[in-house]
Parts: structure tokens; C-alpha cells; sequence
């Protein structure tokens, strides 16, 4: 059996122990000595290691086998670079028929699954948080973002050494970009339904770079680099993604594209093909260069442009008093 169908068919596996994980609750439910919940009135229950200041919750130290329980809407959970680490079988945070939630600065580690993203969640954000080591022993994953989740981001985070970094399942509109997804055994990112947008990742050593089941998807500029498959569309569900963006702004870099550039565009000469129905007509001669802070970037620009403005403000404001006493 050729290996993307071997690992396909791990996946698939994977796939179904995930819906019969859902199905049945009481497996998934941890005892609630292990559970810290963040309570529809603002109150946090199960800890003392994380302080509220109005709709921001920071931790102030590492919390050890206990899984989080968000259940309020509008609020940021802020790591503050602390550690979030699981016994290998308990999940990590739960974001279940929630908006706009942000989980940032925290290393999430060692947890059968880590961030769950569930139900009616819209507008919820992942970002600049460090991911590893989730989902070995029970095929779980770094981030799983699944039945109706929308809308969400997953930006900015470094996803290393999951079974799946990150896993979508029919789910649609939400945004993975400018993260590093390396070294994960089953696949780095893993869709199964939904139509989502994949760009300006590191996509490196993983088992699979993308596998796509089914949906629509929009995957460019983004590295794929050394993984055992680079990308993978499950030939039954006839699914059609968008693998470039046209040209001149171009699609992916592929490390094993063996193309021309002869006109010297940057751009290979001839499409990269996965199958009859997905190519990268544009396929990227060299790299992406993806910040490795991405967020800091608008606020350079405010504050560049503040200067400016501040500058020209003050030469106007000169002028006048300079002519007054020149007569």
C-alpha cells in the first residue's frame, strides 16, 4: 500500500475514534479535582494560579494536570509564558459554544488533546502560544477545530510534536496563518469538511504537510518543507482547493519542486500537481519569509506613524511663533 494511503488510512481511524470521543461525553469528562473553570459570571473556580483583571485572565504560574473550561464569552486567557502540562490523557483547554476568546502566551504540553474548539464558536483566537507534545497515546490533537467552529484564528503559534497539529473538522471561514507546524506524526494539518484559509505557515517535517478529506479550501504562500507527503487530497471526495493566488502574488513553496524559472519571476514555469483537481499553478521559487512575531507588526506601524505625525505637528506649530519674531 503506498505510504499516503497507509497514513490516509490512519487518519481516517483517528477520525472516527475523535466521533466516537464526541459521541460519548462521560468518556471526555475529567474529574473535577482536575478542572479549572472559568465560570459565565467571570468567577474562576479550581485554582488560585489565575488572576482576573476585568475580562483578562493571567496565569501566574505553571498549572499541572488540570484542564481548563472556559465558559464565558469576550475575554482573554493570557499564559504569560507559564506552562499549561497534562498527564498525557486529560485535554487542555475547552472552548465549547464560545466568541470571542483569545488563549495566548502559554505552553501547552503534554495532553491527550490539546486546545478544543467546539460547538458554535465564533471569532475566538490562538495566538503566540507554544503547542507541543499533545495526542500521542490517544490520537488526539495540538489544536481541533470541529463541528461548526467558524471564523476563528490560529495565528502566530509554534505547533511541534503532536499526533495532528491541527485538525478541522466541518468547520468553515476560519484562518490559520503565519505559524510554525513541524515534526507532527500523523499530519500537520489535518481538514475534514468545511472551506478554510491556509497561509504563510512553516509546514516542516511532519508526517503529512496538509491532508484535505473534503471541502474547499484556500491554501497559499505558505513553506512545505521536507514533510514525508507534502500535501494530500483524499481522491474520493473530489474536493477542489485553491492552491495559489494567482499570479504575480503566487502560490506555495515546495522544497521537492523540481521546475524551472527561466524568465526569472520567482515563480516556477510549470504548475506543482497533487492531483487532476488540485495544483499550484504558481508554485514559489524561494521561501516565505513569515515574522516570527506577527503581532507586533501593527504596532511598529502606529507607532512609527505617531512619530511622523508628531514630528510634522510640531515643525507647523514653529513656524508662525519663528515669523512673529522676525517682526
Amino acid at each position: 500500500m503506498p505510504i499516503v494511503e497507509k497514513r490516509r488510512a490512519v487518519l481516517i481511524l483517528m477520525l472516527i475514534l475523535c466521533s466516537v470521543l464526541v459521541a460519548l461525553p462521560n468518556i471526555l469528562t475529567v474529574r473535577a479535582s482536575e478542572t479549572i473553570y472559568i465560570r459565565a459570571d467571570g468567577t474562576v473556580e479550581g485554582t488560585d494560579k489565575i488572576q482576573r483583571d476585568g475580562n483578562v485572565y493571567t496565569f501566574t504560574d505553571n498549572i499541572v494536570n488540570q484542564s481548563i473550561v472556559v465558559e464565558k464569552d469576550n475575554i482573554v486567557v493570557d499564559g504569560a509564558g507559564y506552562t499549561l502540562e497534562g498527564d498525557g490523557t486529560i485535554e487542555s483547554i475547552w472552548l465549547e459554544n464560545r466568541c470571542n476568546v483569545t488563549i495566548k502566551n502559554m505552553q501547552i504540553t503534554h495532553f491527550g488533546a490539546g486546545i478544543k474548539i467546539m460547538g458554535t464558536c465564533k471569532n475566538n483566537t490562538i495566538i503566540g502560544n507554544n503547542i507541543t507534545d499533545n495526542g500521542h497515546e490517544t490520537y488526539g490533537n495540538g489544536i481541533w477545530v470541529s463541528f461548526g467552529a467558524s471564523n476563528n484564528t490560529i495565528s502566530g503559534n509554534n505547533i511541534t510534536n503532536n499526533y495532528v497539529g491541527i485538525f478541522v473538522y466541518m468547520g468553515g471561514g476560519n484562518l490559520i496563518s503565519e505559524n510554525y507546524i513541524t515534526s507532527n506524526w500523523g499530519a500537520g494539518v489535518w481538514i475534514a469538511g468545511g472551506s478554510n484559509r491556509i497561509m504563510r505557515n512553516d509546514i516542516i517535517n511532519n508526517g503529512v504537510g496538509v491532508s484535505v478529506d473534503i471541502g474547499e479550501n484556500i491554501i497559499y504562500h505558505n513553506n512545505f518543507v521536507n514533510n514525508t507527503v507534502q500535501a494530500a487530497v483524499n481522491e474520493a471526495s473530489s474536493a477542489v482547493n485553491i492552491w495559489d493566488d494567482g499570479y504575480p502574488s503566487g502560490g506555495n513553496y515546495w522544497n521537492n519542486y523540481n521546475g524551472t524559472d527561466n524568465d526569472g519571476d520567482g515563480i516556477g514555469d510549470t504548475p506543482y500537481i497533487l492531483n487532476e483537481n488540485n495544483q499550484d499553478n504558481h508554485p514559489l521559487m524561494e521561501p516565505t519569509i513569515i515574522p516570527e512575531f506577527p503581532s507586533w507588526t501593527p504596532l511598529l506601524v502606529m507607532l512609527f506613524s505617531f512619530t511622523v505625525i508628531a514630528v510634522i505637528y510640531r515643525r507647523t506649530l514653529h513656524k508662525p511663533n519663528h515669523r512673529r519674531r522676525m517682526k
